[in-house]
């Protein structure tokens, strides 16, 4: 299962949303440059490693901005951990305009 899978089954799970995107922006980002075991390298634009996720969750009302990116890490902690080097969260609740 991919990595992007598994954060929309996670997502899905805990925070039940009207609408759920995670976008893949890997190959994005080759050519950038980045620590790898404490050296420099450039990053090639392989694997699962750069996402963004677009969500709007009815528990989201009443949130923060940060609560709610907060929210969405606490989810998908252990992707932080173990591979995922960026995510970038747009959030909304249902109701809310978005860009997107």
């Amino acid at each position: 299962m991919s990595i992007q899978s598994v954060m929309e089954t996670k997502l899905e799970s805990a925070l039940s949303p009207e609408r759920l995107e995670v976008i893949d922006e890997s190959h994005l980002h080759a050519g950038h440059h980045h620590l790898e075991s404490g050296h420099e390298a450039i990053f090639d634009g392989s694997g699962e490693t750069h996402f963004r996720v677009r969500i709007v969750a009815p528990s989201f009302a009443g949130m923060s901005r940060v609560e709610r990116h907060r929210a969405v890490n606490a989810v998908l902690s252990d992707e932080l951990k173990t591979g995922v080097h960026a995510l970038a969260v747009e959030t909304a609740a249902p109701g809310e305009k978005t860009r997107w």
